[in-house]
């Protein structure tokens, strides 16, 4: 495959291309014939549609583009075909796929992705504005539309709570929006009690985006008739993806808000949300289609947002509104809805083309800034490799001598039984639950059997040297036998988790991974799994096929030991990340989220 570049120039640069190639005095460098056009806009279906293309930016949609065909003009018959706008993802971590920027082009534009708002808070809170920078630079190589958000939390919530890697404020993130238009606004604000009760550093940050003139993502996981989220609203924050149920989509429309609508691989939630739509009959402007977290073998066996926008079709949503929430809807809340999100004259001709039934989402051709790019599921078009400097690697700055005593759990009375707080796995669900459970005391150390589903869990510190540990309980993740899985991928501060069931081999499981320079590693008594991720811990630079292997091969593994959760290694990566309900485990210690804040809570109750 030769080599491309894919520019996306501004209207206001392609003007007298675009007006000369629309009356056929300059001839189209694309034009798609006789298709079927799926008119977001309008919300209709067009059939014997055209489209003509000028470089980067549409020229021409009308029935009859023959007039701007020249001999060079490259010709796609779209006969029993669909013509839609390429798919938006309104919110995507891409860390979280653990790919690079360009192997997660590589993996979504065949399935019809051709943009995303990417919240590179996980890489950002590892390197600091530097890893944001990196996956800006390099998605600005690749052929998608991809905008990305300045990290609004760096810590997700204070270092009083957990230990991050670096520190994002207001300074750093109006220095991060001045990079480009291509930097789009404010990432998920997480702490949204700071928002609620003014904290100096969550309001500096959205003030500067405002001033930027840029959009405030949310992240509210209170219940929706909270009093609090109106006082949220009142912020800026213009959308929020933590949508569970209807009445979540209903409110944040009420006061203005987008409503995102989430799909991840964990995190199952548009058969609910779209329940506003298809129950309430609320407007549909603005709902949108989201991934939030997909792992690559997610991306590989299901897809990315054309599995979202057919999950959206079986729920009972019209296939236009569909594409809707994945397109148009999407861009309006970006303000960038003049260059992507619809087929009409002047934007930027992503395009996709899909065989059978529209409410099938069979892509069959992708275009990206006017150039296809991918056919029948293969790429066809290749880029330049860009190349992670030094310092995004080794950054665990851990030495691989961690001690099966340093999961020793010590209880407050030398024998008998107590109660203890213990993270509860919700499947396919973000939230966690704390419950309490009896369990027994051994000359002063806490003793687990296998029949209680509970496992040790420890958060240790990796990008300070401070030392800091923590170790605490959980349950739900069904370990039947000695096993241990150790990760660097732990949201969103990603210092070294390690959950399981034996000591030893959560030591062992640890040390494997402080040795790959982070990554996850799955041990048991049969041997070991490993997936390494030596780009901040959180990235292979592979390619996609290889990097989907690998997250099976954990899946695998964890099954094989008695955990059967869906998505497992996404589900526990999820259980350090102290802004979501209800009990999270930070390297500072349990910490509890509830209406009343966040908090730091003991393992016993007294």
């Amino acid at each position: 495959m030769m080599k491309k570049q894919f520019a996306r120039p501004a209207l206001a640069d392609c003007v007298k291309e675009l007006v000369a190639t629309a009356r056929g005095d300059q001839k189209a460098s694309l034009v798609i014939q006789n298709g079927s056009l799926v008119n977001v806009v309008s919300g209709e279906i067009l059939q014997g549609m055209s489209v003509a293309v000028q470089g980067s930016r549409i020229a021409y949609v009308g029935k009859d583009a023959s007039h701007t065909i020249g001999p060079d003009t490259e010709i796609i018959d779209a006969s029993g075909q669909y013509i839609a706008p390429g798919l938006l993802d309104g919110h995507c971590h891409i860390e979280s796929t653990q790919l690079t920027v360009a192997e997660f082009a590589r993996a979504v534009l065949p399935l019809g992705t051709t943009g995303g708002f990417f919240d590179a808070h996980e890489i950002s809170n590892v390197l600091g504005l530097n890893g944001l920078k990196y996956m800006l630079e390099e998605a600005r190589t690749t052929p998608l539309a991809a905008y990305m958000q300045a990290p609004s939390c760096v810590p997700s919530t204070s270092p009083e709570l957990e230990t991050t890697g670096a520190y994002i404020g207001p300074d750093e993130v109006a220095e991060a929006l001045s990079w480009g238009n291509d930097m789009i606004g404010l990432g998920e604000v997480m702490n949204f009690p700071g928002v609620v009760y003014g904290e100096e550093k969550m309001i500096g940050e959205i003030e500067a985006t405002l001033r930027a003139g840029k959009a405030v993502d949310g992240h509210f996981t209170w219940a929706a008739d909270d009093w609090r989220l109106p006082v949220y609203a009142a912020a800026g924050v213009t959308g929020d993806h933590e949508c569970v149920t209807k009445e979540d989509v209903q409110e944040r429309i009420r006061l203005g808000m987008y409503a995102k609508m989430r799909q991840g691989s964990a995190w199952h939630d548009v058969a609910e949300t779209i329940k506003a739509s298809t129950e309430l009959g609320l407007d549909t402007r603005r709902m949108m289609l989201v991934t939030d977290d997909r792992s690559s073998e997610s991306l590989l066996n299901e897809g990315h947002m054309n599995y979202v926008v057919r999950l959206a079709i079986s729920q009972g949503v019209k296939p236009v509104t569909a594409f809707q929430m994945a397109t148009i809807n999407t861009a309006e809340r970006f303000g960038v809805q003049r260059d992507v999100g619809s087929i009409i004259p002047g934007s930027i001709a992503d395009i996709i083309l899909l065989d059978g039934r529209l409410a099938d989402v069979n892509v069959h051709t992708t275009i990206a800034a006017g150039q296809v790019v991918a056919r029948e599921g293969k790429m066809v078009a290749s880029w330049d490799k860009y190349h992670y400097p030094q310092n995004a690697l080794g950054t665990v700055q851990l030495k691989a001598d961690i001690q099966a005593d340093h999961f020793v759990i010590k209880t407050p009375v030398q024998e008998g039984e107590l109660n203890a707080r213990i993270i509860q796995v919700t499947e396919n669900h973000v939230e966690t639950k704390e419950v309490f459970k009896t369990v027994r005391a051994e000359s002063g150390q806490l003793i687990l059997s296998m029949d209680q589903d509970v496992c040790k869990i420890a958060v240790i510190e990796r990008h300070h040297r401070t030392g800091n540990r923590a170790v605490a309980l959980v349950s739900g993740v069904g370990f039947n036998r000695p096993a241990a899985i150790a990760m660097t991928v732990a949201h969103d501060s990603h210092n070294l988790m390690v959950i399981g069931t034996d000591d030893n081999l959560m030591a062992e499981a640890a040390n494997r991974v402080v040795s790959m320079q982070g990554g996850v590693a799955v041990v048991t008594d049969e041997g070991t799994t490993e997936f390494p991720l030596p780009i901040a811990g959180l990235m292979s630079p592979e390619p996609f096929e290889i990097v989907a292997s690998q997250s099976e091969a954990i899946s695998e593994a964890l099954q094989a030991s008695g955990c059967c959760l869906n998505n497992a290694f996404m589900t526990l990566s999820l259980l350090a990340l102290v802004v979501i309900p209800e009990l999270r485990l930070s390297d500072k210690g349990l910490v509890r989220i509830s209406a009343n804040g966040i908090e730091i809570v003991s393992l016993f109750e007294h």
